[in-house]
């Protein structure tokens, strides 16, 4: 009997964590990586692209924090491109659970910062503010680990040999949601 009330209560605080990743006080930490191409033939060419990012969770859904990012492409006889950047962003995740995938949730993610894209032996520079906004899905594989893909338009306005750039990504990463003690107070006291 005591085995059948242990799994129970722990079933339950399962379910009480898996629903209370995106609640006030809880932390975001994780990243995207991007853009990631290995190139084997000719022009050999490598390229990366990874923004951690870490935000907490100021109300229910609604989630504020930093990104820094880091971006090289490379090629043989090429140029080589240089990105980077560090700044503010915010998500808000919408409604709840989707009902196509039962652990899917949708959020819109925004960022605004200082950053640059660079290209070596005179090809061109530009740095300055950049900002970000785009819709997003996270699929929940445990209560505390959510695989994502984002899209979204990246814009770059500032100074340089060009005073703009501008273009849409897709991105792919994961996000580690740490419980709060709000959160972390409310699942002891259910095992209890």
């Amino acid at each position: 009997m005591k085995k059948v009330l242990a799994t129970i209560l722990i079933s339950a605080a399962t379910v009480i964590a898996a629903n209370a990743q995106i609640q006030k006080g809880n932390v975001m930490v994780g990243g995207n990586l991007t853009n990631i191409n290995l190139g084997l033939d000719d022009p050999k060419i490598f390229s990366v692209d990874i923004t951690p990012k870490a935000a907490w969770f100021i109300q229910d859904n609604v989630a504020l924090g930093g990104y820094v990012n880091f971006g090289l492409e490379t090629a043989k006889n090429s140029n080589t491109t240089t990105s980077y950047g560090v700044g503010a962003l915010g998500r808000y995740y919408a409604g709840s659970d989707t009902e196509v995938l039962r652990h899917g949730r949708f959020f819109a993610e925004a960022t605004a910062g200082i950053g640059g894209v660079n290209v070596s032996k005179g090809g061109g520079n530009t740095n300055g503010l950049n900002i970000s906004v785009g819709p997003g899905f996270a699929y929940f594989v445990t209560p505390n680990i959510g695989l994502e893909t984002l899209l979204k338009y990246n814009g770059l306005v500032g100074f340089g040999s060009s005073t703009t750039q501008n273009n849409l990504n897709l991105s792919f990463g994961f996000q580690i949601y740490l419980p709060g003690q709000r959160t972390a107070n409310k699942v002891k006291g259910d095992i209890k």
